[in-house]
């Protein structure tokens, strides 16, 4: 395995443990300034909507993910990751959580220093059982 590669992979648990520990500021220090996200049935949206959204969702939701990378692939200065993921959201008020799969296309650039930042990211995450999941 390459170095590009074994760090994009790194990248990406690193990612998925923020993610499940609730750490915005290590998730904005994974993105690059001009990241875009594209969710399903969203406008795409940066680095203030993803803070937005990632802190109201954690207020309300326990959330679990893990994800499991199906595809690495670096080409010059940019790569792109294909993964499985799945998620699990309990309301923190009580109740049932919810369960989601689907998979996520992220792409990386390299910046001058040699890390590898998140610069775009879509997923098609919807909840377990339904067509596309």
């Amino acid at each position: 395995m390459e170095h590009d590669e074994r760090q994009i992979r790194e990248v990406h648990t690193t990612w998925v443990s923020a993610v499940n520990a609730g750490d915005l500021a290590r998730l904005l220090a994974l993105m690059a300034d001009d990241v875009v996200f594209l969710n399903p049935g969203q406008m795409p949206f940066g680095r203030d909507g993803f803070s937005a959204n990632f802190v109201a969702a954690h207020q309300q939701l326990l959330i679990r993910c893990s994800s499991d990378l199906e595809e690495v692939a670096v080409v010059g200065e940019v790569a792109y990751t294909l993964s499985r993921d799945a998620l699990s959201v309990t309301p923190r008020a009580g109740g049932e959580a919810a369960q989601l799969t689907g998979h996520r296309l992220t792409v990386y650039r390299k910046q001058p220093d040699g890390r590898w930042l998140l610069a775009r990211d879509a997923h098609t995450l919807s909840a377990a059982g339904e067509p596309g999941s």
